[in-house]
């Protein structure tokens, strides 16, 4: 008898073992990284506000001094009252015209101006809760016919660019954003016909382009709305194709 006859299964379990920890070693990993990657920049975040707070805080009122031990998330919740407390005077006749004052005075500072004027306007389009947002996620073709590309609709256009715009029809103001970055992108006005609607959420759209495609959203409001959109899309090309005229 050979050793052929009778193949060592030693390696063979060996390399089985091996793989079944490999494959355990990520999938732990893939549950680990997530939360421990949550919990660190909650915990970052929290020493980087304490660290900026309380320098500001008398130390007579400060825990630590009762307490012996120095409370990571004191800052934190020094913070959100005094926010609270600013939004709620801002809110008052007295705290807009003080804020109006300050701004009238920060105005006639040329530098200060550009940088308080842009800080102010990321602030209200990112925290404001009355402004209005995209409406609906969507796709079409773009930058050619047959390749398809996912942008927000907006809004419909209106006043001289709904007037001027030769097509007779709605057109809407749809934002096209760039992979990874969502926050750059174009600003392109579609005709509504040409706009095929999802139905996935906007949030659910903006994680497949920031994740460039590989995130797609859990059915049935991924697949489905994929297929669905899709499905209209070919319908809306056989019908142009199809239609008289052309």
């Amino acid at each position: 008898m050979t050793n052929q006859d009778h193949p060592h299964p030693q390696p063979v379990r060996r390399r089985r073992i091996l793989a079944s920890l490999r494959a355990s070693f990520l999938t732990g990993l893939v549950v680990v990284m997530p939360i421990g990657l949550t919990l660190w920049l909650i915990w970052t975040v929290t020493g980087w506000i304490d660290a900026v707070v309380l320098p500001f805080i008398p130390a007579q009122w400060r825990p630590d001094k009762y307490m012996g031990v120095n409370l990571r998330g004191v800052g934190v919740i020094i913070f959100l009252v005094f926010t609270i407390i600013m939004g709620w005077l801002a809110k008052g006749f007295f705290g807009r015209s003080l804020l109006n004052w300050g701004e009238d005075m920060v105005d006639r500072m040329p530098v200060v101006r550009s940088i308080y004027n842009g800080i102010k306007q990321i602030a209200e389009t990112v925290f404001a809760q009355n402004e209005a947002s995209f409406d609906r996620a969507c796709m079409f073709e773009y930058p050619r016919v047959g390749i398809w590309a996912i942008g927000f609709v907006s809004t419909k256009a209106r006043g001289e660019l709904a007037e001027k715009i030769p097509h007779g029809e709605t057109i809407l103001s749809v934002f096209l954003p760039t992979t990874p970055n969502p926050t750059s992108g174009y600003l392109l006005y579609v005709p509504e016909r040409d706009v095929v609607y999802l139905d996935m959420s906007v949030e659910d759209a903006a994680k497949l382009i920031i994740s460039a495609g590989l995130v797609y959203p859990s059915p049935p409001a991924g697949a489905a709305a994929a297929a669905k959109a899709l499905a209209k899309a070919k319908a809306r090309a056989a019908a142009n194709t199809l239609a008289p005229g052309d």
